[in-house]
């Protein structure tokens, strides 16, 4: 690499780097000034707060990345135009292409780096930053999943109307196994609650009917302790449940819940496609960046930023509208998500062949 690679390469992931640092303590503060009341009236352990706030700068960075690459490149690279360091490179023989070479190499960096991130760290970064709100915060606010209906094996099907993630209780709820397409047992309860010290189920109002050739046996019981083939996390939200699992956990839930004929496949698929969207995000937003950055313009660096911040909401406008479309109709999920990538791909060319006119 010549002396310009290792000047544009530094000044790339430096900027990116100081870019986190800059804005991810100002979340932190804003959210902190949001959440001290709920905090100091809670009496939130020291340690746990400190937690959250190490999940919440990973969970906050990787949330917002598109913006720190998109302002990083932009930034500096305008600094570039407005010193004509770019018309003296340019001008010296060196070609658009190799001049973007660098910041190609830079993108890769980052790619890998998104990449491990997503697959390794932002899950358990989401289990906790999602665990505190819900622990501490949202007290008043039981987050429950509705109208719960799982396949959970092959002739086994359950349902509970609503179920509260707080206290790990569900309600209405009920287990049917079929042989085939004929009912073999169903049992009822109107309430449920995890244990977790124990790992089973308490069921409240149990009943449980066994179909016979000429009657049914009916059993009753005001509570009864059981074990069941299904894991709390069978009842808990789609979104919340993928997102906090590794690549490898994923992968295997997917497979899981594909044999049960779960409705909410396309959720899962969603967080599965995001992880390798993102880093391929890294090299089509660094062309655009550069592109509209590279040449002088009236106003300076602040039309530069101006233009660059708001290419960047659009980009996550289209990245959280069509992930929710996937996940709410039958649009297929590999499609949603990438159409960001294909749209923004398509305007990275348009606006490449015109920065090197």
């Amino acid at each position: 690499m010549k002396i310009i690679d290792w000047y544009i390469l530094k000044r790339y992931l430096g900027t990116f780097f100081v870019m986190i640092l800059l804005f991810v303590p100002i979340g932190i503060v804003v959210d902190v000034a949001e959440k001290i009341n709920k905090i100091l009236e809670n009496d939130i352990p020291l340690s746990d707060v400190l937690k959250y706030y190490g999940n919440f700068t990973i969970y906050f960075a990787n949330m917002l990345f598109p913006i720190f690459l998109f302002i990083s490149i932009i930034w500096f690279t305008s600094k570039l135009a407005s010193n004509t360091e770019i018309v003296a490179i340019l001008s010296s023989g060196i070609s658009y292409m190799r001049f973007l070479r660098p910041y190609l190499i830079g993108a890769t960096f980052i790619s890998i780096f998104a990449l491990l991130m997503g697959f390794f760290i932002v899950p358990k970064a989401s289990l906790g930053y999602n665990d505190f709100r819900y622990q501490y915060l949202k007290r008043k606010e039981v987050r429950e999943t509705q109208n719960v209906f799982k396949q959970i094996s092959k002739d086994e099907f359950i349902y509970a109307s609503n179920f509260s993630y707080t206290t790990k209780t569900g309600y209405n709820f009920t287990l049917e196994k079929f042989d085939k397409l004929k009912l073999v047992s169903k049992i009822e309860a109107n309430r449920i609650v995890y244990n977790d010290s124990t790992q089973d189920y308490t069921l409240y109002d149990y009943k449980k009917r066994i179909v016979g050739v000429n009657d049914d046996v009916i059993e009753k019981e005001h509570q009864k302790r059981m074990k069941f083939n299904f894991k709390v996390d069978d009842l808990t939200p789609a979104i919340y449940a993928a997102e906090t699992m590794s690549l490898a956990e994923l992968n295997s839930f997917i497979e899981t819940e594909k044999l049960r004929g779960s409705a909410n496949i396309n959720s899962y698929l969603v967080v599965k496609y995001k992880k390798y969207s993102i880093p391929v995000s890294a090299f089509i937003l660094t062309i655009i960046a550069v592109a509209v950055s590279s040449m002088k313009r009236r106003g300076g660096m602040g039309v530069n930023l101006a233009l660059g911040i708001g290419l960047a909401f659009t980009y996550i406008f289209f990245d959280k509208i069509f992930g929710t479309l996937a996940e709410a109709s039958s649009i297929n999920p590999l499609f949603a998500v990438w159409f960001p990538n294909m749209v923004f791909g398509a305007l990275a060319i348009y606006l490449l062949r015109n920065a090197r006119r």
